[in-house]
């Protein structure tokens, strides 16, 4: 076996104690997978609302941290816990008047919470005389602890020379502040060139700075060099090619198992797809539909925002809906921007007795969805990774989706799902067309694509192996 390294992770989200997408999947599932390859884990994260009110299995412990800044030290507490099914531990760092709000994200002083955060976590590992052979860092909110470590941090014996890992999950979000943050953490050092005059980019530093970087596909690892996937840092990114990867997040296959899933009406597996049935029949129900099997149900789950392709959906479904591609029934479930929950009312009140859209968040019926359709939309403008499409096809939901990101990486076409690239709803309603041909037409072919995307390996595990080499990488370079 390979040498067992202590690794810290650092993350703003970690399911199941805080989670807007993806981030907290991963913070929540990649340190179990890392323990059971014999790592020792732990992972820091702030202590929000929920955890401050009182979170079940957290308990504050006997630590003080003092943490200084520019006008002083700031003491800080902190609770532990374990991750579930795990005897990995999560630190949270307890700040009342930072963290303590009633959501994660959204204020004027996002920046400055998070590089707080950074270094009360990095002061913890200090005070707990442990000292990580490596940093993981996600996202921006992470980044300023890699900026710490790389600059004032090499004075301190406890940090000095600790490679860091830095993963990103979604390039668009970049965390802008003005230069006197460096003064409230302590550290002098020159501006980048992807830095406007007296401005931070605590992306652009995690990059930087980072030993190895990384992100959550192969795909989309190459296309965030570009010009057009980018976000204005592709120059940083081609200059740190060499350090850069791109690694599929994986999916928890005891949180995400059809044969075993609590919140579904019938359980079933690959091998006896009966279960399938009865849960279409029960979504059917719910959303006031036909108790139909001989037609097409199509669903989506998704936060409705412009990433997810919604500017090319409203047609799609419309034409759907109106049988030019054969009988169909159409559910979405998802919330976001108004102009898209208002465009899905319309279409829904429009084809009311073919359609249904539930305009909220509700994690406990996505099940259903997945596990009563039979084609699942996913026609990202950008993806970085994408967990719907996996989910959708480990519960036999068949995935159409834009070959962008982690969707090219895991679906492909006529094997496990059907794909288009050009971004225009003509593409996109090309794809559909076909899927649902092949579901009249030709149904060995259907329960074959079926029966692949219920069988392919997206574990955790198998994306931990891969994580192991950047840290061995991380160690190497230093």
């Amino acid at each position: 076996m390979a040498q067992s390294l202590k690794i810290l992770f650092l993350s703003a989200e970690v399911t199941p104690f805080a989670k807007t997408g993806g981030l907290g999947d991963v913070s929540g599932s990649l340190p179990i997978a890392l323990r059971a390859m014999g790592h020792d884990v732990r992972v820091i994260m702030p202590a929000y609302q929920n955890i401050e009110s009182g979170y079940p299995g957290v308990e504050p412990i006997p630590v003080r941290l003092d943490v200084p800044v520019n006008f002083g030290d700031i003491p800080t507490g902190v609770f532990q816990g374990t991750l579930p099914n795990s005897d990995v531990p999560i630190y949270f760092i307890a700040e009342w008047h930072l963290f303590n709000r009633p959501d994660l994200y959204g204020y004027w002083d996002d920046p400055y919470r998070f590089a707080f955060f950074g270094r009360a976590a990095l002061a913890l590992t200090a005070v707990l005389d442990w000292r990580p052979d490596v940093v993981h860092a996600h996202d921006w909110h992470a980044a300023p602890a890699i900026t710490w470590l790389a600059t004032a941090g090499q004075s301190h014996p406890h940090f000095q020379g600790i490679p860091t890992v830095f993963t990103i999950h979604n390039l668009a979000h970049q965390g802008k502040v003005s230069w006197e943050i460096f003064d409230y953490l302590g550290i002098q050092t020159h501006s980048l060139v992807e830095e406007a005059y007296g401005e931070v980019n605590f992306m652009a530093r995690g990059i930087y700075h980072a030993s190895i970087v990384n992100t959550v596909s192969p795909t989309y690892a190459r296309e965030i060099t570009t010009s057009d996937g980018g976000a204005g840092l592709d120059g940083l990114l081609r200059h740190r090619q060499y350090d850069l990867h791109g690694i599929l997040n994986g999916l928890d296959y005891d949180v995400w198992n059809p044969a075993t899933d609590r919140r579904l009406a019938a359980n079933y597996d690959v091998d006896d797809m009966n279960g399938r049935r009865h849960n279409r029949h029960i979504l059917q129900e719910k959303a006031n539909l036909p108790l139909r099997d001989d037609i097409p149900l199509v669903a989506m789950i998704s936060r409705l925002d412009w990433q997810k392709g919604l500017d090319i959906t409203g047609r799609v479904i419309h034409l759907l809906m109106n049988n030019f591609a054969g009988d169909a029934q159409f559910i979405v479930l998802g919330t976001g921007e108004r102009h898209y929950e208002q465009m899905f009312a319309r279409l829904a009140s429009y084809h009311s007795g073919k359609m249904a859209a539930f305009l909220d968040y509700n994690a406990g019926f996505a099940p259903m969805v997945y596990a009563g359709s039979d084609l699942f939309l996913m026609p990202s403008l950008f993806e970085p990774c994408g967990l719907g499409q996996l989910i959708a096809m480990r519960y036999g939901s068949v995935p159409v989706v834009r070959a962008t990101g982690g969707l090219a990486d895991t679906v492909q076409e006529g094997i496990t799902g059907f794909t288009f690239n050009h971004y225009s709803e003509d593409a996109f309603w090309h794809a559909l067309q076909g899927a649902i041909h092949i579901y009249y037409t030709d149904k060995e072919s259907w329960h074959v694509i079926q029966h692949n995307g219920m069988t392919a390996d997206f574990s955790w595990q198998r994306s931990a192996q891969g994580y192991r080499q950047l840290y061995e990488w991380a160690v190497a370079k230093k």
